[in-house]
C-alpha cells in the first residue's frame, strides 16, 4: 500500500493521508494484539489481554521489555521519529542502527555524533510516514478507546505535522477543472509532402478520411491536379477535431491561388482562394546580343512576357530580318506582388530602337490594345481587293469543288478575277514579301506576310515587282497579272490565309482602321504621358508611373 501511496502525486498523498494513517493504525493495533495474544495460554481468539510492565504509561503497552522482531522495528521507528523532533540524537540511537523495512523501498538515517552540528538525515517520504505512525503508537500519543459493544480496541488517529495549507498545490485541480470546461479550439497543423506520397494515402493516415470521401472530394475539386499531382517539398495546412477527423484543409497552388476545404455537417465545402496583390511597375532595358528572346530574358524578363513582346513587335517587324546586334529595347511591366513574388505580369509599354526598327507601343487601358504614340493601331485596315478598279469574279472560293474531268474533289482555295495581262496588283495591307517563285501549276507567284498575321498569295503573274524580304505598304504595287502556269485565260488567282488556313477573301471579317481619334485619342495621350516619361528616364527597376504623372502635371 505504501508503494502505491508513494507513487501518487503530492496532492493525492495529502488527500489520502488521513485514510492511510487510520489504516496503518488499525493494522498495527491488530498486529500487536494478535502477536501478544498467542503468548497467553488459553486466551480467546476474540479477546486478548496484554500484560503491562510496572513502569508502563497509560495507553498502548510498551514493547521495550520483550525484544521481539516486531518490537524492535517499532522501537527503531519510534526513535527515528524523535530525530525529526529534536536537534540532538538520542544517546540510545547508534549510528546506522535503523534497518531497512521490508514494506518500503528505503528508510535509512545517518548521523554524525562526533560533531556538534545538527545531524544529517536522509529518510524517504514513505519511511518517514510509517515511522511517524509507529512512533506515535509506541510513545502513547494515542489512547485506545473501547466500548462494551466492540471486541477490538481501536485508537483515534491524529496528524503528526501541522501542515501549512499554502504548501498544498491545489492549482493543478483548478487547472484541470478549467481545462475540462473550456471548449476545444482546433489548431492549424502543417504536413510536408515527402517523395512518393499520394493524397489518397495521406488523407486516410493523417486526415482520417475514408476512401469514398476522398473520391467524392476529388470529383468536386475545381482543379483535381492540385491534389493528384504533388511534388516533394510541397505542404498543406489542416485542422482536426477532438476525434482526429478533418475539419479544414488549405492547399495553395502558389502564393496567390489555392483552395480551402471545410467540413459542414456531413459534407465538405470547397472555396477557391484568390489573394489580391499590390501592383508595381518595373522597367527592363537591354541590348540585343544574339536572339531577342535570350537578350530579353537576360534582363530578368519572364518567358511569358518575352513571348508577348515578341508577338507585338512581329506585327510590325520580322526579327529574323530586321533585328541587328546592338539594337536597344525597353519593356515596362506591371505585376501583382504577393509575399515578394510577381503574378499576372502585364506589358504596359515597349520601345525598340534599332538600325532597321524604331517603334514605341503603349497599352490603352480603355480597350487593352496597343497603339503607337500617335494613336495608330498595330492592326491597320485590310483591303478587300488587291487591285484598283473593278474586275469580274470568274471563279469563287470553293473548298469542295470537283474536278470537271476526274470528278474528284479538287478544292479551289482562292478567288479568280478575269483581267488583262499586265494589270497592276497592289498589297491589300502592310507587310513583308515572304516569297517570290515560279511553279508549274501556279506559274509566277508572290507571297506576302502581313503585320496582323495574315498571308496573301498571288498566282499566274506575268511579272513580279518586289523581292523576298522587302517591306511593302498598303496600296503599293507588287506585281502584274498574267496567264502563266496551268491557266485557261488571263486572270489573277488571289488567296488569303489566316492561321495557315485558306479562307474566303470575299466574306471574311477583315481588320479595319482602328486608330484612335477625337476624345479617345486625347484620353489615350494623357494616359500614355507618364508611361512614356518612365521610358525616357531609363531608370530600370521598380518605378512608380504615378510619380511620373505627378511630375508631368507640375510641368
Amino acid at each position: 500500500m505504501l508503494r502505491i501511496l508513494h507513487s501518487l502525486p503530492r496532492t493525492h498523498k495529502l488527500l489520502l493521508l488521513p485514510v492511510a494513517t487510520m489504516v496503518t493504525v488499525l493494522g498495527t493495533q491488530k498486529l500487536l494484539t494478535l502477536y501478544q495474544g498467542y503468548q497467553i495460554t488459553d486466551a480467546s481468539s476474540e479477546s486478548v489481554y496484554l500484560p503491562l510492565s510496572e513502569n508502563a504509561s497509560p495507553g498502548l503497552p510498551s514493547l521495550n521489555e520483550e525484544k521481539t522482531p516486531v518490537a524492535n522495528a517499532i522501537d527503531k521507528a519510534s526513535r527515528a521519529i524523535d530525530i525529526t523532533r529534536h536537534s540532538l540524537v538520542p544517546p540510545e540511537l547508534q549510528p546506522m542502527e535503523l534497518a531497512d523495512f521490508n514494506m518500503i523501498d528505503s528508510a535509512n538515517a545517518t548521523s554524525q555524533p562526533d560533531q556538534d552540528t545538527q545531524p544529517v538525515t536522509a529518510l524517504e517520504d514513505g519511511a518517514l510516514h510509517i515511522a511517524v505512525v509507529l512512533g506515535t503508537l509506541t510513545n502513547g500519543m494515542l489512547e485506545a478507546h473501547s466500548s462494551p459493544d466492540q471486541d477490538d480496541a481501536v485508537a483515534d488517529a491524529t496528524s503528526y505535522e501541522d501542515y501549512d495549507i499554502d504548501l498544498i498545490d491545489t492549482s493543478s485541480y483548478l487547472d484541470f477543472e478549467l481545462a475540462a470546461e473550456e471548449p476545444y479550439v482546433p489548431e492549424w497543423q502543417t504536413h510536408l509532402v515527402s517523395s512518393g506520397e499520394t493524397f489518397a494515402v495521406v488523407a486516410q493516415d493523417v486526415l482520417s478520411m475514408g476512401y469514398s470521401e476522398v473520391l467524392t472530394l476529388l470529383e468536386a475539386m475545381p482543379n483535381p491536379r492540385l491534389l493528384t499531382h504533388w511534388r516533394s517539398g510541397q505542404h498543406f495546412d489542416y485542422q482536426l477535431d477532438e476525434q482526429g477527423e478533418l475539419l479544414a484543409l488549405k492547399m495553395m497552388h502558389n502564393r496567390r491561388d489555392g483552395v480551402l476545404i471545410e467540413r459542414a455537417e456531413d459534407q465538405l465545402d470547397i472555396t477557391v482562394i484568390e489573394r489580391q496583390g499590390e501592383p508595381i511597375q518595373r522597367l527592363y532595358a537591354g541590348t540585343l546580343n544574339g536572339s531577342f528572346a535570350r537578350s530579353a530574358q537576360s534582363t530578368g524578363l519572364g518567358s511569358d512576357v518575352v513571348t508577348d513582346v515578341t508577338q507585338l513587335l512581329e506585327k510590325k517587324y520580322d526579327f529574323r530580318r530586321d533585328s541587328r546586334r546592338g539594337d536597344n529595347f525597353q519593356v515596362l511591366v506591371e505585376s501583382d506582388m504577393i509575399d515578394g513574388q510577381a503574378f499576372d505580369s502585364r506589358v504596359l509599354a515597349v520601345r525598340y530602337e534599332g538600325e532597321r526598327m524604331d517603334l514605341t507601343l503603349v497599352r490603352n487601358t480603355s480597350d487593352d490594345n496597343f497603339y503607337t504614340e500617335e494613336g495608330n493601331s498595330l492592326d491597320p485596315s485590310f483591303s478587300r481587293y488587291p487591285f484598283q478598279g473593278s474586275y469580274r469574279l470568274s471563279s469563287h472560293f470553293n473548298p469542295r469543288r470537283k474536278h470537271p474531268v476526274t470528278g474528284r474533289v479538287s478544292p479551289h482555295n482562292g478567288t479568280d478575277f478575269a483581267m488583262p495581262i499586265g494589270t497592276p496588283i497592289t498589297a491589300p495591307a502592310n507587310g513583308r514579301v515572304d516569297r517570290v517563285d515560279y511553279h508549274n501549276a501556279a506559274g509566277r507567284y508572290v507571297v506576302i506576310k502581313h503585320d496582323n498575321g495574315y498571308r496573301t498569295r498571288y498566282l499566274h503573274l506575268s511579272r513580279s515587282l518586289v523581292k523576298p524580304g522587302e517591306r511593302v505598304e498598303m496600296g503599293e504595287e507588287i506585281a502584274l497579272s498574267g496567264n502563266t502556269g496551268r491557266s485557261t485565260g488571263p486572270h489573277l488567282h488571289y488567296e488569303v490565309h489566316v492561321n495557315n488556313k485558306p479562307v474566303n477573301a470575299m466574306n471574311i471579317d477583315l481588320p479595319e482602321n482602328t486608330g484612335l481619334s477625337g476624345n479617345a485619342l486625347l484620353a489615350f495621350q494623357r494616359q500614355a504621358a507618364p508611361v512614356l516619361a518612365a521610358l525616357d528616364s531609363g531608370e530600370t527597376g521598380n518605378i512608380s508611373v504615378a510619380t511620373y504623372a505627378a511630375e508631368g502635371d507640375v510641368e
